[in-house]
């Protein structure tokens, strides 16, 4: 018993030693990306099988995956360590990233393996979003390829400044010295503008090991380090320590009266006990009191740490907040311009309404402006309207509400964003802050003294917006003109407007394509709020096909004051009644870009007026319209007297 208890006390310590030699070893994240069937995954299975990271009973596992799925002969295919997704070892392709950890003597590392078909470029991004240094790999054979040039702009975009250019598959081409330095010097004159403090270029064969861990005797031209020497010795820490301090608050724990302090992780920089902090958006400052960890207090916290700070003042800090250095204070700002990779199927369109999201804030972001489209290629600024699936672009954005950050290019943990789609709750595009807008800062609410109340009860009316949507032909000009006539005979303040005749002022610059349609839309909605804010009950008639545009009205308004009448009528009867001309000529190809012909119509889904119109007047449609605004006043006016319901 002596004896077992001995031995498990040897155990013990030669762990906890093993466990504390780890955590002294710095950290290196990295990515591997690249064209298709470059060879990414097996040179990942290979860093593992050669840092001995691999159990007698996966590498048992692994060769009888080989014989299986495997494209190696009778050798085993190292990229099945990685390819765990039924899919991608039927189709010898990556489709999700796939995190591996790894450690040498002298450091540890996290590798994402990212896929190489375009279609799933967004998994690339996501992966190198916290990478430090990124493996491109290039096919010895096929050179530098076009998915070779978008991956190494999205890594510079993203903030990596460290690559590795991996000739791989050098075997192949009898290890060619020319073959290397031909692909070496095409992919520098590519790279030389993206902002890359180091590209090392590394001739490998992953499959049988060459230059990976062991020095090939293969390429004695070649006298550079082997990747998993210089992986192990490359600087990604030279600029860490004189980043300023941010600190994304994401909760408050109050857990009784006697304590209240701010969780987090400390994104840059270094906070001490006793140092004086500002709140990001508000400008209040404060004292560190305390800064609690798991553990115990701490004199100070670093970069990664997550702790709860503790201030001397009760300021308010609330989630979506940064605690930052008083002496390097990050921008505050509603606008600002960005770079942006396009993930989403159905492309941005400036206008648009998406939710942005940040490390810890959120707000409701509009695409003001698609300045340009970069060309991967050569990097020229492309003109264009919209931004197709993996495409990347420059853009100005406006957020609802203020959000702290730095230009991403200084700190990426506080320069980076998501954009959000408002009605699937997909991630549609990841985005780089290049810096705020000036006019951000100059252009400030101005306080009036006539307000929205003021001119409603000048007029005796609440205001209302009566948004009309349906397809063309469908009655809403024709209701909404009656609707008005008796309205303004009742003695209502209206005003209308009607699709057609905006076209001939404010949106004649606009044509009939998906982008000018969601800023003819957008115009309309801020013109409708301004005629709300002066107290008026507005009617819009247009088609607005699109859900999204009809939310972003609805949201521009005060609660309540939105009212989406559906005038529902089917295609067959509007291309029957066909006032216009129209549906016959879109029908013959004449017209493009008609809707419900060869563009779609996004009926409303909880409309708070459907007007079935098959069978029914117009003056019947307005009928309805008028009992259920009646409605609303009695309802109101009980509301008013009872102090609610």
């Amino acid at each position: 018993m002596r004896h077992n208890l001995a031995e498990k006390l040897v155990v013990s310590e030669t762990v906890d030693e093993y466990l504390a030699a780890q955590e002294k070893k710095s950290l290196l994240r990295f990515l591997t990306c690249g064209s298709v069937d470059d060879g990414k995954s097996t040179l990942i299975g290979r860093l593992l099988s050669d840092a001995k990271q691999i159990f007698e009973d996966q590498l048992s596992a692994l060769e009888r995956d080989s014989r299986k799925h495997g494209t190696t002969g009778e050798d085993i295919d190292f990229a099945l360590l990685v390819d765990g997704l039924e899919a991608e070892r039927e189709q010898g392709i990556t489709i999700d990233v796939a995190y591996r950890f790894f450690a040498t003597s002298k450091r540890k590392f996290i590798v994402a393996d990212t896929p190489g078909h375009e279609q799933y470029t967004r998994n690339m991004a996501t992966g190198a979003s916290t990478a430090d240094l990124a493996i491109v790999l290039v096919d010895a054979r096929q050179g530098v390829l076009r998915q070779t040039r978008r991956h190494s702009i999205i890594a510079s975009l993203l903030g990596i400044r460290h690559i590795v250019l991996a000739v791989n598959k050098i075997d192949l081409v009898g290890f060619d010295r020319a073959v290397f330095e031909r692909i070496v010097g095409e992919y520098s004159r590519f790279a030389q503008d993206l902002g890359f403090a180091s590209v090392t270029a590394i001739p490998m064969s992953a499959r049988y090991g060459d230059n990976v861990s062991r020095r090939s005797d293969e390429t004695g031209w070649y006298s550079g380090p082997t990747l998993i020497e210089h992986l192990e010795t490359v600087d990604i820490d030279e600029d860490a320590s004189g980043r300023p301090f941010r600190f994304p608050v994401q909760y408050v724990n109050r857990p009784n009266l006697d304590f209240r302090g701010f969780a987090g992780t400390v994104a840059s920089g270094a906070i001490a006990r006793g140092d004086e902090v500002v709140v990001a958006k508000s400008g209040k400052a404060s004292r560190v009191r305390r800064i609690v960890a798991h553990g115990g207090d701490l004199e100070r916290a670093v970069e990664g740490q997550a702790v709860t700070l503790v201030l001397e003042d009760e300021v308010e800090v609330s989630r979506g907040n940064l605690l930052v250095s008083p002496a390097t204070r990050p921008q505050v700002a509603d606008q600002f311009a960005a770079n942006i990779v396009w993930f989403d199927e159905k492309a941005l369109l400036p206008g648009r309404s998406y939710i942005l999201r940040t490390e810890t804030d959120q707000a409701s972001a509009t695409v003001t402006e698609l300045k340009y489209r970069l060309d991967i290629n050569d990097f020229a600024h492309a003109a264009a309207k919209s931004l197709e699936m993996n495409e990347v672009g420059f853009c100005t954005i406006s957020t609802q509400s203020p959000i702290a950050f730095d230009p991403f290019a200084e700190n990426r943990a506080t320069g980076a964003f998501i954009l959000i789609d408002r009605l699937t709750n997909a991630t549609v595009g990841a985005g780089m802050i290049r810096h705020g807008l000036r006019r951000a800062d100059n252009i400030h609410w101005h306080s009036l003294d006539v307000t929205k109340q003021a001119r409603a009860a000048a007029k005796q009316q609440k205001p209302t917006v009566l948004w009309f949507t349906g397809l063309s032909g469908s009655g809403k000009s024709t209701i909404a003109n009656l609707l008005e006539r008796k309205l303004h005979a009742g003695g209502r303040h209206t005003y209308l407007l009607d699709g057609d005749n905006i076209r001939h002022g404010l949106n004649r610059d606009l044509g009939f394509s998906e982008a000018d349609r969601v800023e003819n839309i957008r115009r309309v909605a801020e013109v409708a709020r301004l005629m709300a804010d002066a107290g008026l009950v507005v009617l819009v008639s247009f088609i607005s096909p699109f859900r999204a545009e009809r939310r972003v009205a609805r949201e521009l308004m005060s609660p309540g004051e939105f009212v989406e009448v559906f005038v529902d009528t089917p295609f067959e009867e509007c291309a029957r009644r066909d006032p216009k001309g129209l549906y016959a000529r879109a029908l013959n190809g004449e017209i493009k870009n008609f809707t419900g012909v060869d563009s779609p119509y996004e009926a409303p889904e909880k409309p708070e007026i459907h007007l079935a119109t098959l069978g029914r007047t117009p003056e019947e449609m307005v009928d309805v319209l008028e009992g259920w605004l009646r409605e609303r006043e009695i309802a109101d006016q009980h509301y008013d007297e009872g102090g609610g319901i």
